[in-house]
């Protein structure tokens, strides 16, 4: 899928970015990878990791996804590009809601015409479980770059461009997440939690680049691919992580949810689910001709996907197991 392609990753020196280089350079030949990024320290760092000669494919490239000229010299001769670039720290996007919607909305509009401009074959965007009916900004600025994206198939005229958007919970041991968080808490024999009734969807770093790939082999334009994910409450993350710790209620930070949720129950009417991950369709013609429907079945009518009322729950000594086989 990916031999003799230029692929380029956006936002692409994160915990996310790092795993899809090492998958992409394990399993394929592509003829360019291309980490486009604002960090040259990440870049630098990056860079010393995949140094040796069988990694001669690899670029790297200093930008801003709010720099749209920058961005058209970059997409230029691209096949595919992946987008992981965001402002993603919740309670920051609130405090800094400007910021935010520069990168996660006006960034992604840069893309997508971008994109279009260079004649990408297939642009995915990592999107979250936030921007699910969203409450705080971030997950609203999420939601409207899912819009942008998909809506991005409708301005590509006759030429092969697709556009899809892949959305999933919380990574497992990325940075920025709970689990590093606590690791650094154990330290001091209590850990904060925000409610004791608060659960989350969780995905593993190497399950999360495995699903793009599938998804970007699978994908027609305008699909958001959702992945079946186990979910568990925060308390029991906090057994499994640290049983001799003391727990303290601290409250919901601003911006943040009890629950989550995948797909909406709003949205069911276009859902449809295959045996490990579910498609929101959209409203496209072409869609309609492209998408191998019969691999898929409908949901029933008024399904939801949400981390308290998924039936795939794990309990202390499987979250146990879980980061002990992700070295967590």
């Amino acid at each position: 899928m990916l031999n003799g392609k230029n692929i380029i990753l956006v936002g692409g020196t994160g915990s996310f970015g790092n795993k899809l280089v090492e998958t992409v350079l394990a399993r394929y030949k592509p003829s360019k990878v291309i980490v486009f990024s604002r960090g040259e320290l990440k870049q630098y760092e990056m860079a010393q990791r995949f140094s040796r000669a069988e990694y001669r494919c690899m670029r790297y490239f200093i930008g801003d996804v709010r720099d749209l000229e920058r961005l058209h010299r970059a997409f230029k001769d691209v096949d595919v590009v992946v987008n992981a670039a965001a402002l993603k720290h919740v309670p920051i996007a609130e405090y800094n809601p400007e910021e935010a919607i520069k990168t996660n909305i006006m960034g992604a509009m840069n893309i997508v015409n971008a994109a279009i401009d260079a004649g990408v074959e297939k642009i995915i965007n990592l999107s979250t479980d936030k921007a699910s009916n969203p409450i705080n900004l971030y997950g609203a600025t999420k939601l409207c770059a899912d819009k942008l994206f998909i809506a991005g198939n409708n301005l590509v005229g006759k030429q092969d461009t697709a556009f899809s958007v892949v959305r999933y919970g919380n990574v497992l041991g990325s940075s920025g997440s709970v689990i590093p968080f606590f690791r650094q808490k154990c330290q001091t024999g209590r850990l904060p939690v925000t409610d004791k009734r608060m659960t989350r969807f969780w995905i593993s770093l190497q399950d999360g680049v495995d699903f793009v790939l599938d998804c970007l082999e699978r994908m027609v334009g305008g699909e958001i691919f959702i992945p079946k994910l186990p979910s568990t409450s925060i308390v029991d993350l906090a057994k499994a992580i640290a049983p001799e710790c003391e727990v303290d209620m601290i409250g919901i930070r601003p911006g943040e949810k009890l629950h989550e949720v995948l797909v909406p129950e709003d949205e069911a009417r276009c859902t449809v689910e295959h045996d490990n991950h579910f498609v929101i369709q959209p409203d496209f013609e072409f869609f309609r001709r492209r998408f191998k429907a019969d691999q898929y079945k409908p949901v029933p009518e008024g399904f939801s996907y949400a981390s308290d009322t998924n039936p795939w729950k794990l309990d202390v000594s499987q979250i146990r197991e879980i980061l002990k086989r992700n070295h967590l």
